[in-house]
């Protein structure tokens, strides 16, 4: 697991500028026997294994490093108010947004080395990159599930030279990504961000996936919360501060209109599944065939000496 793999040497270890490596669609084969795609996957199911049954205002260590990092959130977060959007003919897309991506390039390494212990500063090449794909694409000014895997590999990549411990897994997503999360809805919002790709109905979500995936996991074995109850504006008001899950949903039905099932048919049919063991396995099969087995989702990921294109070490 991503999680644990802590046998980096820092002073040896020669980091790079990561790249495209993916190219045409034929490539998905050399990315689905890499070492990144296993070190995603397994970083995605070691979070899902640290957050069962927790609840978000739960009582978890949060060390330094993940406050420190969640300050990175925090400070781009307030750029947002600090660059309102523009008045423009077009509804979508506001030029705005432009202008805050250019001051996140620009600030990501300073934000970086301020987070984090001066010995992991060697690995900021690397990670910067992913922090700054992990908010959205400034030309199209659009948002989708291939930037959230940006910052999934950005946190990572954390994980594997050492800036977290596996002992910080449950804060790392309840806390951390949970602010992200928030961050992202934000800048959705006031920019009025493109979904990337082609979405519709037949999506889960217009922007997002893992949180689904590990908000199933905090519902697991919840005695009165079963995945039939979701839809339920009423429900998602009252626990979205809680769970990953419902959070996203009060997220939806604040910004559309008309039923759930027609607004969202894919989770409206997910709420059919009886458990949230069913829901939560499920989840990740068809992230597995839906987002890291797309090429058009794919072909942007960037790859470098901490998450490889190298096919994946079977010892």
């Amino acid at each position: 697991m991503a999680a644990k793999d802590n046998d980096l040497n820092l002073l040896s270890h020669e980091f790079v500028n990561p790249q495209r490596e993916i190219l045409k669609p034929d490539d998905i084969k050399k990315w689905e026997t890499s070492q990144a795609y296993r070190d995603l996957v397994g970083f995605i199911l070691a979070m899902n294994e640290a957050v069962k049954n927790r609840k978000i205002r739960d009582d978890f260590p949060i060390s330094e490093t993940v406050t420190q990092v969640v300050t990175i959130l925090d400070t781009i977060n307030q750029w947002i108010d600090e660059i309102p959007p523009i008045d423009q003919p077009q509804r979508f897309g506001n030029k705005a947004f432009r202008t805050w991506s250019a001051k996140l390039q620009e600030n990501a390494e300073s934000l970086i080395s301020a987070a984090l212990d001066e010995k992991f500063h060697c690995a900021i090449p690397e990670l910067k990159l992913y922090l700054i794909e992990g908010v959205g694409n400034s030309i199209r000014i659009d948002y989708g599930t291939g930037h959230e895997l940006s910052f999934c590999a950005f946190l990572c990549c954390l994980y594997k030279i050492g800036a977290f411990t596996e002992d910080d897994s449950t804060a790392v997503i309840l806390k951390l990504f949970q602010r992200y999360l928030e961050v992202m809805q934000n800048l959705q919002l006031t920019y009025r961000m493109e979904p990337a790709g082609s979405h519709g109905v037949w999506s889960l979500d217009d922007f997002q996936f893992l949180p689904f995936i590990w908000g199933s996991s905090q519902l697991l074995d919840h005695k009165r919360l079963l995945p039939k109850s979701f839809p339920d504006a009423d429900i998602s008001s009252s626990f979205y501060k809680d769970y990953m899950f419902l959070g996203c949903i009060n997220f939806i039905n604040q910004v559309k209109t008309g039923p759930f099932a027609e607004h969202s048919n894919q989770l409206w049919n997910i709420s059919g599944v009886a458990l949230w063991s069913k829901v939560n396995s499920g989840l990740i099969k068809m992230y597995k065939a839906e987002v890291l087995a797309k090429f058009p989702v794919i072909q942007h990921f960037l790859f470098g000496s901490l998450l490889s294109i190298k096919p994946a070490d079977d010892s």
